[in-house]
This record gives structure tokens, C-alpha cells and sequence, in this order.
């Protein structure tokens, strides 16, 4: 279910409201956990800024979504407004990178395009560029980059200069969840705000209107999942993963009876896994568990085994879009799995 741009999830209403009040910089750093809406949040500070329907000089309230501003923002089309994304995000968040064209009369060959994953020095190029020009509707010039820590090298060192001396009434509003991957230099010049996972009865309650004939109980069950992140709990049950049969799945693997991972995406397996490794490592050493339910996870007590695995699993996740066999990968990590979980006997101690 499509929502328009203009719409925010409700428990960003707050949290935008207080950071309009409080973000007195001109470059805002927004940071938190993925699936909790950082594009949309920083597209809501854009559209505050850049409201007509609001005096100038006075203190910033979320947009009206009616004046010829936030209508040309909903076009996707304000002469004021750079919305920097990787070119493998643009669809799926509905922007185009400035300056990009479809090139579809250029693919001669019929292969696909391989979208980048990261925001090249060009796109950042063009923020310069945009950035010495004069706002066109006089109300200010907003650059807005999601993730910033998809800025390569190059891409975040060409930022710097502008980010730290930005000419005339030009604002920044990047944002991201692994900032630990952004140069101190880019986070230096910002003022940060952090956006806290929403509480659980209000995500649960949107995830209900997100889904068709899910029960509470079942949305609670998805939020879980994907560790209290609504739009990633609603991102992920559109990828295959059902509510019910979610707290099956550790046992399923230690029985080498999780055949319905074998219809996932290559990435929504690694993730479960690493969840279930995460899950069992937790339990080992006296903690709970943040993705399944306690009853749900047979009993692994070797922590350097689960270390190693869980090693593994970020390796594999860092090469998840590779072009690999799936059928055999995801065979050979469930096997893995089984590896890991399955019980072993316990040494007796050498007498004297």
C-alpha cells in the first residue's frame, strides 16, 4: 500500500516537530536505526524549509503540503530542492538523480544496467554546482543526501568545502543509519539528531493498515522480526516472510527443514540467519533474545562456534548481491546452519 510523498508516518510527527525547533545549523546529520524512516523524515525538514505558506524569519513548523512549494515537491520537480540518492534507491523512493537521463535507447546489448550502491563524486558535483546558484523562489536551497554513508571517498571529500562554508541560503539534511562509515570530517560539520525506533503498539498498529488480514498479534510477530523497524517489518513480509511461520524457522534449521528459505531472496536468508545467530548467541550467554521468541530457539551453548558463524554470515552478507548460484548457496548456508545448531555431546572430564 503506496502512501503519498507528502504523508509521514505518525511516530515521526513528534520527532519532526522537535527537530524543527532545535536544528539551528545548517547541515543536520539524521541518524538511527534502518526502517524507521530517515528518507522520509528528511524530506519532511526539507519541505518545513522550503514552505511558502509560512512567514519567514519565524520559527519553522512542519509544511502545510498545499502552497506551490510543497506541490512542486510532490512533482518531485522544486527548482530549490537536490535529493541525492544511489542510483539503485531512485526507483524504489521515487527520485531521479539530478542531471541523470534514462538511457534506454543506449543498452544495445540488452543487458541490464547494474545500479550503483554508492552516490558517486558526480552526483556531489552537481550539489556544488546547485549550491552557488541563487534560490529560485527566494524562500532558500535545500541538498538532501540518503545515505550519506554511501558517499565514497572522493564523493564525501568533494562535500566538504560547501558542507562547511555554504554560500548564500543553501541547507543540508543528510542522513543514514551506519554513520560509523561516514568520514569524521563530514560528521563534524553537522548538527546531529538521532530518530529512536517508534514505540511498539503504535508500529504495530501502522503495520495493521500496511498489510491486508494481519492480526495484532501477527504484526507484533513481523515488528519483532525486524527488530521493532516497521517499514522494514512491512518491506520484508513483502518479500516472502510470513508472521507464522517466522518463530519456526531456528528449529527448522537444526532439523534441515527450512526448505521455504529456499524461496526467499539470497539477502532476506543471510539476515534471517544472522538473526538466528545473533538470537542463539544471546541466549548463550544469559541474555534475551531481540528477534524470536525464547521458546522458539533450541539450545546452543558454544559461543566461539556461534561467533565464527556469525563471521561467516557477514562475509556472505557483504557479497549478497554477487550473481551466485541460488539454489546452491542458500542449500550450502542452511547446511552451515545445521552444522552449527546441532546438539554435540558433552566430554566427560579425565579422572585422576
Amino acid at each position: 500500500m503506496s502512501e503519498p510523498r507528502a504523508a509521514l508516518w505518525p511516530w515521526l510527527e513528534k520527532p519532526l516537530e522537535a527537530a524543527l525547533a532545535q536544528l539551528s545549523s545548517h547541515a543536520a546529520l539524521l541518524h538511527g536505526p534502518e526502517g524507521v524512516g530517515q528518507f522520509e523524515f528528511a524530506l519532511a525538514l526539507a519541505r518545513a524549509w522550503l514552505c511558502e505558506s509560512q512567514p519567514a524569519g519565524q520559527a519553522y513548523a512542519p509544511a502545510c503540503g498545499r502552497c506551490a512549494s510543497c506541490r512542486l515537491i510532490d512533482a518531485g520537480s522544486h527548482p530549490d530542492l537536490m535529493v541525492i540518492l544511489p542510483e539503485a534507491l531512485q526507483a524504489s523512493l521515487g527520485w531521479q538523480a539530478a542531471g541523470e537521463e534514462t538511457d534506454s535507447g543506449s543498452e544495445k546489448s540488452g543487458k541490464t544496467k547494474k545500479l550503483s550502491q554508492e552516490i558517486k563524486v558526480d552526483a556531489i558535483r552537481a550539489v556544488v554546482q546547485f549550491s552557488q546558484n541563487t534560490a529560485s523562489r527566494g524562500r532558500a536551497k535545500v541538498v538532501l543526501v540518503h545515505p550519506a554513508e554511501r558517499m565514497n571517498l572522493i564523493s564525501a571529500n568533494t562535500l566538504l568545502k560547501t558542507l562547511e562554508e555554504p554560500p548564500g541560503q543553501v541547507r543540508f539534511v543528510l542522513s543514514g543509519a551506519t554513520l560509523d562509515e561516514l568520514l569524521p570530517t563530514v560528521r563534524s560539520r553537522c548538527q546531529a539528531w538521532r530518530l529512536p525506533l517508534p514505540a511498539p503498539d503504535v508500529a504495530a498498529s501502522w503495520l495493521q493498515t500496511q498489510i491486508q488480514g494481519v492480526s495484532p498479534e501477527d504484526a507484533r510477530i513481523l515488528l519483532d522480526a525486524a527488530g521493532g523497524q516497521p517499514l522494514t517489518a512491512r518491506d520484508r513480509h513483502q518479500l516472502g516472510l510470513d508472521a507464522r511461520y517466522w518463530p519456526q524457522i531456528p528449529k527448522d534449521l537444526l532439523n534441515g527443514a527450512a526448505t521455504a528459505l529456499t524461496q526467499w531472496p539470497l539477502t532476506l536468508v543471510v539476515e534471517t540467519l544472522q538473526k538466528v545467530c545473533h538470537d542463539l548467541a544471546c541466549v548463550a550467554a544469559g541474555a534475551s533474545p531481540r528477534y524470536f521468541p525464547t521458546h522458539s530457539l533450541p539450545a546452543v551453548t558454544d559461543l566461539h562456534l556461534l561467533t565464527t558463524w556469525g563471521q561467516e554470515l557477514r562475509k556472505t552478507a557483504r557479497h549478497a548481491e554477487h550473481p551466485w548460484n541460488q539454489n546452491l548457496k542458500v542449500e550450502a548456508l542452511l547446511l552451515q546452519a545445521r552444522a552449527v545448531m546441532r546438539p554435540r555431546p558433552v566430554r566427560a572430564r579425565p579422572t585422576a
